[in-house]
């Protein structure tokens, strides 16, 4: 049987039909994310006192200040800096913690990311930021 004689027989035409306006609002709003530019920051939220590579409080704008950052760091921030870049935002909010999050896509949200050397005690804030 030809896949469209089957669709026809068993009524899944119907809903082939009714799905087309969930997939073509998905479109628009994939070619609406893309048109946003955002701001990316990025703050030492936390760090040692003798933290040999950034300071709490050291800021960054991501991606032009790249090479001043720790490569460990920056390699564990990498798939934050993805998603917040292309306009995903992180459900999860950390609420009663020191890390508890802004979720906003329409305007400013934050991720909180933790540098995996075990001795630097490290903290970034990512901060994004929608300017268009």
């Amino acid at each position: 049987m030809k896949r469209r004689d089957f669709l026809g027989k068993t009524g899944c035409g119907v809903a082939g039909m009714v799905s087309v306006p969930f997939w073509l609002h998905a479109a628009q709003e994939e070619e609406q994310q893309k048109k946003r530019k955002y701001k990316i920051e990025i703050e030492i939220y936390e760090a040692r006192e003798d933290s040999w590579c950034h300071k709490k409080g050291d800021k960054f704008e991501y991606p032009k200040d790249i090479g001043k950052i720790c490569p460990w760091l920056l390699s564990s921030m990498h798939d934050f800096l993805r998603l917040l870049q292309n306009g995903v935002t992180l459900p999860w909010k950390y609420e009663d913690t020191p890390y508890e999050k802004v979720i906003d896509p329409d305007s400013v949200t934050t991720e909180y990311v933790r540098c995996p050397d075990p001795t630097a005690d490290l903290v970034a804030k990512i901060t994004r930021t929608l300017i268009t």
